[in-house]
């Protein structure tokens, strides 16, 4: 078990903490001073800038359709956005989230625009970004601090859902690989085709972009054992579904991890413990979640390894009142405009590295 206490220093690049550490075969506690880094994942609930772009159905979200979207508003949910970031990963490291996933954004501009915001502009965030097929034009990021990580390729991973002849598009997986403190990482960003229709019916599609994911993986540690990746998203799924269960084989047992093959995840752990990042009809789920390879929960390893994983739920994130009173605040209910956030919370990890 690991206890973290309240001693903290400044380190080259994160902070640096002293940990104590509790082996089973330790009679007395040892110090170890190690790095802290957050990685997280954001859904900013519908960014769209207020342009009529007319290759997308984004009508709604312009002055003149029916959400009222005005450069007024806009600018506030930029800055409601921003200060949730800032406020991310605070807690163990003052540079908050090296890399964050991002879904539910129209295009390259409003992340430039989000990254402009004065609360985080100082943290020198970069984007990657690609245009995905999404009907709504909604496309995934990630914004990632350079001085931490440095981007070496990425790449856009389409999901196919098609039946027979009927063409059907969702969001690509964005594959991102890189330096992490000069250790290489791979990322993968998900937002998995939502559950319109109805969870069984519409579970096939998210099953189908479980199984991308689990190739790509399978590939990358086909190519190098040991390799380290993270998956992360809105995978419109809980962590017992059978979408990340069963095709993603990811499970909270580390036991089973190596003899299986199987990714762990610590949002499992949380879910059974009732909580969640977004909620429909009184009822929690948490679909925002990290997920990483084996290698990443090695403990005994001089790279950096799995501490804590945490849904960012801030009481001013949460409704006061209303119908809706305890959930996410969010940014719309229905085309009423009520200056929230987003209707999920988000979701971040520490990784810690031993110095």
């Amino acid at each position: 078990m690991t206890k973290v206490t309240n001693t903290m220093k400044l380190s080259h690049l994160f902070l640096a903490l002293i940990v104590t550490l509790f082996g089973s075969q330790l009679s007395i506690a040892q110090k170890q001073e190690v790095k802290v880094a957050a990685i997280g994942f954001y859904n900013l609930e519908n960014l769209f800038d207020t342009v009529d772009d007319p290759t997308i159905k984004d009508e709604e979200f312009t002055p003149d359709g029916s959400k009222a979207w005005t450069e007024e508003k806009y600018k506030e949910k930029l800055a409601n956005m921003a200060y949730v970031i800032s406020q991310m990963g605070t807690d163990l490291t003052p540079n908050g989230v090296s890399i964050l996933g991002i879904s539910e954004i129209e295009n390259r501009k409003v992340v430039e625009d989000l990254l402009k915001e004065p609360q985080i502009a100082g943290r020198g965030y970069e984007i990657i970004h690609y245009d995905s097929p999404d009907f709504r034009g909604i496309d995934v990021g990630l914004i990632y601090n350079p001085k931490h990580y440095e981007v070496t390729k990425s790449t856009p991973i389409a999901v196919d859902i098609s039946v027979g002849d009927l063409k059907r598009t969702t969001r690509d997986i964005l594959h991102v690989e890189g330096l992490f403190d000069g250790e290489p990482l791979h990322i993968l960003v998900n937002h998995w085709p939502s559950r319109r229709g109805g969870e069984k019916k519409s579970a096939w599609k998210r099953n189908k972009a479980a199984k991308m994911c689990r190739t790509v993986i399978d590939s990358l540690e086909m190519a190098t054992p040991g390799v380290k990746v993270i998956v992360m998203g809105d995978l419109n799924d809980d962590p017992t579904n059978e979408s990340v269960r069963s095709h993603l084989k990811a499970v909270a047992n580390k036991k089973d991890l190596k003899k299986n093959r199987f990714l762990f995840n610590p949002y499992e752990d949380i879910y059974r413990r009732g909580l969640g990042s977004n909620a429909y009809r009184d009822a929690w789920s948490l679909f925002d979640q990290l997920i990483m390879t084996e290698s990443l929960t090695n403990e005994d390893q001089d790279g950096y390894y799995f501490h804590k994983a945490q849904v960012f739920n801030k009481k001013f994130l949460i409704q006061r009142s209303g119908q809706y009173k305890g959930y996410p605040m969010r940014t719309f209910s229905f085309d009423k405009y009520q200056g929230g956030y987003s209707d999920h919370f988000p979701s971040f990890i520490y990784l810690i590295k031993k110095v």
